[in-house]
């Protein structure tokens, strides 16, 4: 998916306010089609799939979700 120079400065906006990974933001972007109403309700929800996603876009062996410290080995 080609996202614009926009779109990216958002999403990593977007992680910073919540205090979450950029690569956490940008897979919960992706599953919910860049909705922005969908995307509030997984950061909330949290999602397996955006864990998987969120890894796979990094080497870190850690990624943040708000407050919570998720690592790699744990997924």
């Amino acid at each position: 998916m080609n996202s614009t120079k926009k779109d990216i400065h958002d999403i990593r906006a977007w992680a910073t306010v919540r205090d979450t990974s950029i690569e956490i933001a940008e897979a919960i972007f992706e599953l919910a089609n860049h909705d922005q109403v969908l995307a509030e309700q997984i950061w909330s929800e949290g999602s397996d799939e955006v864990l998987k996603r969120a890894f796979a876009k990094t080497n870190a062996d850690k990624l943040f979700w708000g407050e919570q410290t998720i690592e790699r080995k744990n997924i």
